[in-house]
């Protein structure tokens, strides 16, 4: 879901470019992930990297034919008009969580990075009661703005452009938690060639201002 947006962009790029249609399907990457291992026939597949080498190791993707896109932060909020806390530098951060009556996070990687840090922190079995764990495909943004939760963590790109919310900002660089979603060719695909002409262009020059209007940076 993270790179939802920025895809649609440069799908959008690469049609006009090569005449070929592509049709995206945006899902949680725990639901991508899973249809793919089911055997559905897609042809292409973005997903955290890890995600993406795990599916070529069980002969799912093609081997050798990952492309790094992307690499995407982590950004915290609050409900719009909400009171912002200092995430200024990590003490700031740890403290912010510590007094927050409840907070979420994603199921992909950055949620599990998110569970590390918190367990470093020694906050994991008193913030437990307190985590609302966001559904799959849901935006952690969407609890924050209901006013389900108080603090939301997740990828920049998915808070960015929703309303309801306010970005207090990335999380500090000491303990930032970065992201990179590559792309593979499905071993279901009878258009290798094509998936390999799109995630090139993916990959160009010609796609790093797409990414960057949408929260992220080229791989």
């Amino acid at each position: 879901m993270a790179t939802r947006l920025v895809l649609a962009d440069l799908v959008d790029a690469f049609q006009k470019q090569s005449g070929q249609k592509v049709a995206i399907e945006a899902v949680g990457g725990v639901d991508a992930a899973k249809r793919v291992q089911a055997g559905e026939a897609f042809d292409v597949v973005i997903l955290a990297s890890d995600a993406i080498d795990k599916l070529q190791a069980s002969g799912h993707v093609l081997p050798g034919t990952r492309v790094d896109l992307v690499r995407s932060g982590v950004a915290v909020a609050v409900r719009a008009g909400a009171n912002r806390p200092d995430i200024s530098n990590e003490s700031a951060l740890r403290e912010a969580v510590r007094r927050a009556h409840n907070l979420s996070y994603s199921t992909g990687p950055s949620g599990v990075a998110l569970a590390q840090l918190f367990e470093r922190w020694g906050l994991a079995e008193e913030l437990k009661p307190r985590i609302v764990q966001a559904p799959p495909g849901v935006p952690v943004g969407t609890l924050v703005a209901r006013g389900d939760v108080e603090l939301g963590f997740q990828q920049f790109s998915e808070l960015m452009h929703l309303p309801g919310i306010d970005v207090l900002g990335p999380l500090p660089e000491a303990v930032q938690i970065i992201t990179t979603f590559s792309g593979g060719v499905c071993a279901a695909s009878r258009q290798a060639d094509a998936v390999r002409a799109l995630l090139a262009f993916m990959n160009s020059p010609a796609a790093v201002a797409a990414k960057r209007q949408q929260g992220m940076e080229p791989a």
